[in-house]
């Protein structure tokens, strides 16, 4: 079977002017999925990655510890969702002075968004970005040969949409495993003649023993 990693981007500037910036211990972290990557001695014959500067930097670093030589393919149906579009018109705004408060606040957002269907006022609605996951999913799958492997450089949303989409409830995917996904976690899928199958999710030991302090959730 070919096996697909859904990598989460490392940690991006919570709080700053540019949010889509990796931060420094984001760059680390980057650093160290792509020595995890390579200790698993994986082969990839595609690599995807979303067109946001966290996920884009993210595949660089990786890839250049990885010694692979294989293009990246950008692709914005992996990007995540706006925040901030959702959290204005659902919970008021997100103040990022403080991430507990803040992910109070995008929990009901998200909550509202995916109630609001194809009705939210939201630029883009959780149907269409729901659509946009299993599309970017499905076409990677079908661009894949037998026994091929491919790495996509994505974001929390996406990967625990997909997840939850995998398992027949992709609402409850979003907002019960987004808000557990690392920066630099491992999320894998295996595809075969019965599909595609949700093998593991947020792998992080890498972030652990003497790397326990890259280990962070925003």
């Amino acid at each position: 079977m070919g096996a697909i990693y859904l990598v989460r981007h490392g940690q991006a500037s919570f709080g700053a002017a540019d949010y889509d910036a990796l931060s420094p211990r984001g760059f680390e972290q980057s650093t160290v999925v792509g020595a995890e990557l390579l200790r698993r001695s994986v082969s990839f014959s595609q690599v995807r990655s979303g067109s946001l500067a966290r996920q884009r930097d993210t595949a660089a670093t990786a890839l250049k510890v990885l010694g692979s030589d294989v293009p990246v393919v950008e692709d914005p149906r992996w990007n995540e969702y706006d925040h901030v579009d959702i959290a204005r018109h659902h919970a008021g705004g997100a103040p990022q002075e403080d991430s507990r408060s803040y992910q109070g606040v995008l929990d009901a957002a998200l909550t509202a968004w995916t109630s609001a269907g194809a009705d939210g006022p939201c630029a883009e609605t959780w149907p269409a970005f729901l659509a946009r996951c299993r599309d970017a999913l499905s076409d990677l799958v079908a661009s894949l040969g037998k026994g091929e492997h491919a790495v996509v450089f994505t974001s929390g949303g996406v990967i625990a949409t997909i997840c939850g989409l995998l398992m027949g409830t992709p609402e409850a995917g979003l907002l019960k495993l987004n808000r557990v996904t690392v920066n630099g976690g491992i999320t894998k899928l295996v595809s075969g003649r019965g599909g595609v199958t949700l093998l593991s999710f947020n792998e992080h030991p890498h972030f652990e023993a003497d790397a326990a302090s890259l280990l962070t959730y925003r």
